[in-house]
Order: C-alpha cells, then sequence, then structure tokens
C-alpha cells in the first residue's frame, strides 16, 4: 500500500510540475518579441539565459556569482550570459552557447519558451533575455575563469518587499533601481543581486505569476513593452 502510495504522489507532484511548466510557458510566450525588434540599427549585442525550474511546487531561477578575476562585472550577481559570437545565428543561440560556457548547461536540455524584449546595460551593450526551463535535477558545473558559484532562488521572492530595496533618480536610469539581498539556504551566503539582473528577475516574476509586487515597479506590470520600448527608443536618441 504504501509503495502505490508513494507511486501516486510522485505521478501527481510529476503532473502538478508539468501543468505549471505548460503554464507558465504559455503566459510567457505572449511576449516573446518576434521580429518587433527586427528595425534596430546594427548595435553590439549580448544574450542572457534566464533558466526556470519547478521545485516543490514553486518556480525558481538560477543565477551566477561571476568570477572576481573578470576585468568586468567582477563578483557580481548575473544570470548566464554575455556577447554575441559572430559565429552565433540568433540571441538564443548566443545565450544556450554562454549558458554551457559558463555553468555546464547542455543547450539540448533547455526547452526555450521566449525572447523578452532587449535592454541595454550599463556597458552600452544590447542585451535580449531568453527564458528557458531546465530540469530541477541539472546539477551546475561552474567554469571558474568565470563563475563562482551557482544558486537558485524562488521566483516569488522578486515580488516581495521583504529583503527589497529601492533607489531612484540613479544617473542613466529611467524608473527605479531595485536591490535584493537573498540569503541562500543550501550554502547559507547572501547575494547582492542589483542592477539589470535584478531588474531582469522581477520582469520574469511578475509576468510569469502574473502577479503584481509588493513595491512599485516603475512600470505597468500587466504590459510592460510600452515603457521598454520607451526606454530603448530614449537611448537610441543618444547614440
Amino acid at each position: 500500500k504504501l509503495r502505490y502510495f508513494v507511486a501516486g504522489r510522485k505521478a501527481l507532484m510529476y503532473g502538478t510540475t508539468m501543468n505549471l511548466k505548460e503554464e507558465t510557458a504559455a503566459t510567457l510566450k505572449r511576449f516573446d518579441i518576434g521580429d518587433k525588434f527586427s528595425y534596430l540599427p546594427v548595435l553590439p549585442k549580448a544574450s542572457v539565459l534566464i533558466p526556470l525550474f519547478v521545485r516543490g511546487g514553486q518556480l525558481h531561477t538560477l543565477l551566477t556569482l561571476r568570477s572576481k578575476e573578470l576585468r568586468t562585472g567582477a563578483g557580481e550577481v548575473c544570470f548566464p550570459g554575455g556577447k554575441r559570437d559572430p559565429s552565433d545565428r540568433d540571441d538564443v543561440d548566443t545565450a544556450l552557447r554562454e549558458a554551457q560556457e559558463e555553468i555546464g548547461l547542455p543547450p539540448d536540455q533547455v526547452e526555450v519558451v521566449c525572447t523578452l524584449f532587449p535592454v541595454f546595460s550599463k556597458r552600452g551593450l544590447l542585451v535580449s533575455p531568453v527564458v528557458g526551463f531546465v530540469e530541477e535535477t541539472f546539477t551546475p558545473i561552474p567554469n571558474p575563469s568565470e563563475v563562482s558559484a551557482v544558486f537558485a532562488v524562488p521566483l516569488d521572492f522578486f515580488t516581495r518587499e521583504k529583503d527589497h530595496y529601492i533607489t531612484h533618480g540613479v544617473a542613466g536610469m529611467t524608473g527605479p533601481l531595485h536591490s535584493f539581498y537573498f540569503r541562500d539556504p543550501a550554502s547559507e551566503n547572501q547575494y547582492h543581486i542589483f542592477g539589470l539582473t535584478a531588474m531582469l528577475a522581477t520582469l520574469v516574476a511578475v509576468l510569469a505569476l502574473k502577479k503584481k509586487p509588493q513595491f512599485d515597479l516603475g512600470f505597468d506590470h500587466v504590459d510592460p513593452l510600452a515603457f521598454f520600448q520607451k526606454v530603448l527608443h530614449k537611448r537610441l536618441s543618444k547614440l
């Protein structure tokens, strides 16, 4: 009887996970940019992968801590990603290649869901966020020359007021600058998530969870495209 109970429980959990994945994928696909931004001029480009997975009936994402030896962004928290390579076919290719190089994630183990609207990084790169699902069982293998740690954060964390800080009027920023402090229960390490990474994590959280955050987001959480287009065009006008 216990065996049947355990088997039934596993089947139920698997079904719940699949339903949550499918529902989330369907929700996020509505925000896929397709060729909406094909009119943009040729600019230095980069991509990040926002890896999602389901654990304990909750959506989570993976983040990395950049190596302190790197020339740019040393010791910062970010999603796997980097600059477009001439051999990359598109933004998705860049994100998957970088994720494989940085955390050992094979491209065929990523179920790509969508590419969200591009945003400018502080270094002037046009960054395309690519969202995809990975298996909960995936074990990262960090490349020590680029990544010093990989950790998982519940997506709901990025909608809560607790451990969230906001700064207004930051030079070069349109809207508030979001900042989070997250203590990883697995390692007991505390991570500071801020800037572009915090903004993208919050964006994916509110879109995927269809949830208004407990703090001022700075843009319409139901339809954020207009805000991001405005920011993009404002930056382009200064180039």
